[in-house]
């Protein structure tokens, strides 16, 4: 009786520390900080709140902060999953990109069903620098560049 006891108590641990190895914010808390689109005067800012990460894009326009989409990543249902609400679109609703592909510094968050854009990838090119695109069909779309300039 004690044999099958110690084998339940084991195989729920290792249920257990098998799914929270599965999905974790600490894979995208590279974004932290506050980052400029090189050469302009626009910007992400990401902050850790509670359970997710939470980041805005803005452009500065005669000193004032001017917001033009919200961004939230959290995790849902053991996915890490990348939110933008981008004001004056889509109703006001976000739209939710699954993270696909994190792998040789490449973050892929993916949404076929939308029409533009289907994805938007992070690749990490150092601790200060970012690139990132925003494709739609046939991996058409556009990139740019981040500089980090805060932590």
């Amino acid at each position: 009786m004690k044999t099958i006891n110690l084998f339940i108590c084991l195989l729920i641990l290792a249920t257990n520390s098998g799914c929270s190895q599965n999905a974790s914010l600490h894979e995208v808390e590279f974004l932290i900080g506050t980052w400029k689109i090189e050469n302009k005067e626009s910007y992400e800012s990401w902050e850790k709140k509670d359970d997710k990460l939470v980041g805005h894009s803005y452009k500065l326009k005669n000193g004032e902060k001017v917001i033009s989409e919200d961004i939230d990543i959290k995790i849902i249902e053991n996915q890490i999953i990348y939110t933008p609400t981008v004001f004056n679109q889509n109703q006001g609703k976000g739209i939710p990109f699954k993270l696909k592909t994190f792998e040789n510094n490449l973050f892929s968050f993916e949404n076929p069903e939308h029409d533009f854009p289907k994805k938007v990838q992070y690749k990490v090119l150092s601790d200060s620098e970012l690139y990132v695109s925003v494709l739609g069909e046939n991996d058409k779309g556009f990139s740019y560049k981040l500089i980090k300039q805060i932590n």
